[in-house]
């Protein structure tokens, strides 16, 4: 199919940021994503050859190193378990109930031995409270010192819109109330049941598009460069952010006015974030407000991907997240469950809900990990035989994500995990992508010597950008590579890639490295193997000497 053009901004605004009628949008239609072009992705610079690599190249070769993958939580950029300290409901239940300070549950989370990523999901209101400046709540501080303290990075989303807070208040600041129009969507729904109607802003105003471009310069002059940021999730329509309003209707008057608001909305956080990754939600477009011309979009400009469901996830969503350009990575969450609480712990989970307001349960489920008796399917997944956060876990696995969410119970998760630690360990061993040269022959070629490396990705994703890989002498005088194709090795599968060595090193120490290159943006990447890593992640190899005896040729 012929990709239509995408409207400009100029296209779209007048001077005064009001939506005007321009060209005609029609909806991206449903596709599979396996197979789809969405562009060829990052073009790497300074390519290493990655082959084919013959027999008749060298002058002999020998396999001088073969690392084995480890079993070992490795953190990098670009994967990991993620904690929340921050949540749609608000913090920990504890911080809740009055049992710990905001700061106590915050430590608790980043001190957690797995915990890689530190996550907050506020309202517009948390961040801003005035015009021209932001004024963050404190789990801002308490988290990005935590970070900071445990070698941890963040990630964040700023809905700008959430049910849980209505009707008292909207996740638009107060500010905003009287310039910004503010409609009335109802409340009739077969997933909400509550006696009061919502409402939403409209998107489309200009008072809105206006506030909405100052909150989003704002956050990336104040973020995008931060080396503490880990990704942010792309402010997108409705209820907390996911693009939807479940089945009640959107405030906008045609689909068209919708998707041109949000498709603008979404080419200016693109324009905006030049260092941080977006992640952009797979929700399907129930609410029809263009969330697949977003999401088009979104993929094309190089955006992740994530989903705040998994286990209830339509079958397009799984197909899309499964089969996402190789080159893009995925934050998967699942709320079932959410808060970790062990059967033996129900009674305290239940104390603490006895001292909040009837308002704050009525978007925070009960846990229950009651096993089921008969084979009907009355619950998510239908019937299990254990745990759902396990199960969970595992299936994250299943569409190869980056990320998964443990949310916002620090004691409640560690407990479950010494309890039932299959899920966990399966996460920590697959999790993303998890790099090692498996195989390192040297040759000889050219008058001196040429290393082949065989990098291996034991982990469930490719890699999230482009993946360079540099062979350097101890004392840092000889430093040589380049880069792979983006997404490189792909997960379960074996890259090979070629750097030529210059005269005299052979019989030497080198020390191989690799880094992870997001938008511009290097990061170390640690190897991911059973062998001893340096300080820093590298590995040091000694090289074969050529005038040994033992080389291969013709064998």
């Amino acid at each position: 199919m012929r990709r239509r053009d995408f409207v400009k901004v100029g296209a779209l605004l007048t001077g005064t940021g009001v939506l005007v009628p321009g060209r005609a949008w029609a909806d991206v239609p449903d596709h599979q994503w396996q197979g789809y072009n969405f562009g060829p992705g990052p073009r790497p610079a300074n390519r290493l050859d990655q082959g084919p690599f013959g027999i008749e190249q060298d002058d002999g070769w020998f396999t001088i190193f073969a690392a084995q993958p480890s079993t070992q939580h490795v953190r990098n950029f670009g994967t990991g378990l993620v904690g929340y300290t921050w949540e749609e409901n608000g913090p920990a239940l504890g911080v809740m109930c009055g049992q710990e300070t905001l700061e106590q549950s915050v430590e608790k989370m980043a001190a957690l031995p797995f915990v890689d990523v530190l996550y907050i999901r506020c309202d517009w209101r948390d961040v801003q409270s005035e015009p021209g400046r932001l004024n963050l709540s404190p789990v801002w501080a308490a988290t990005l010192d935590a970070a900071r303290r445990h070698h941890l990075r963040v990630a964040f989303r700023i809905q700008l819109s959430s049910p849980n807070i209505q009707p008292h208040k909207l996740s638009m600041p107060d500010f905003l109330r009287g310039k910004v129009p503010v409609a009335n969507i109802g409340r009739k729904s077969k997933e909400r049941e509550e006696n009061f109607d919502f409402y939403e802003p409209r998107y489309d105003s200009p008072e809105f598009q206006k506030a909405f471009a100052e909150l989003n310069d704002l956050l990336a002059a104040r973020f995008d460069s931060d080396p503490l940021m880990e990704y942010m999730d792309l402010m997108m329509y409705g209820f907390w952010g996911e693009g939807h309003t479940n089945d009640i209707a959107s405030p906008f008057p045609d689909y068209l006015t919708a998707e041109k608001t949000f498709a603008h909305m979404t080419q200016m956080q693109i324009d905006a974030w030049k260092r941080t990754p977006l992640a952009v939600n797979s929700q399907p477009d129930i609410s029809k407000v263009g969330n697949r011309q977003v999401q088009d979009m979104a993929v094309r400009a190089g955006c992740w991907l994530r989903s705040d469901s998994l286990i209830m996830d339509e079958p397009i969503q799984i197909e899309e997240l499964g089969h996402r350009p190789s080159w893009l990575a995925t934050v998967i969450e699942d709320g079932g469950n959410r808060h970790y609480v062990l059967p033996e712990y129900k009674a305290e989970e239940q104390a603490c809900f006895r001292k909040l307001p009837a308002t704050a349960l009525s978007f925070m489920g009960n846990d229950d990990e009651a096993p089921s008796t008969d084979d009907y399917p009355r619950h998510s997944g239908g019937p299990m035989d254990r745990p759902y956060r396990e199960v969970a876990g595992f299936h994250a696995l299943d569409i190869g994500t980056n990320y998964f969410g443990l949310w916002t119970e620090a004691d409640n998760i560690r407990r479950y995990y010494e309890k039932y630690p299959q899920s966990l360990q399966a996460l920590e061993q697959r999790l993303g992508y998890r790099l090692r040269p498996s195989w390192i022959w040297q040759r000889k070629r050219y008058g001196t010597m040429e290393l082949i490396l065989g990098i291996a990705n034991d982990g469930v994703a490719g890699v999230p950008g482009i993946l360079g890989i540099y062979a350097e002498s101890l004392d840092g005088q000889v430093k040589l590579g380049g880069n792979l194709d983006a997404g490189q090795p792909l997960p379960g599968q074996v890259r090979q890639a070629s750097i030529t060595l210059p005269h005299g090193m052979d019989g030497q120490q080198i020390r191989l490295r690799a880094e992870l290159e997001v938008k511009g943006v290097r990061r170390p990447v640690r190897w991911a193997c059973h062998q001893p890593t340096n300080p820093d992640g590298s590995l040091t190899i000694r090289l074969k000497k050529g005038s040994d005896t033992d080389w291969r040729k013709g064998v």
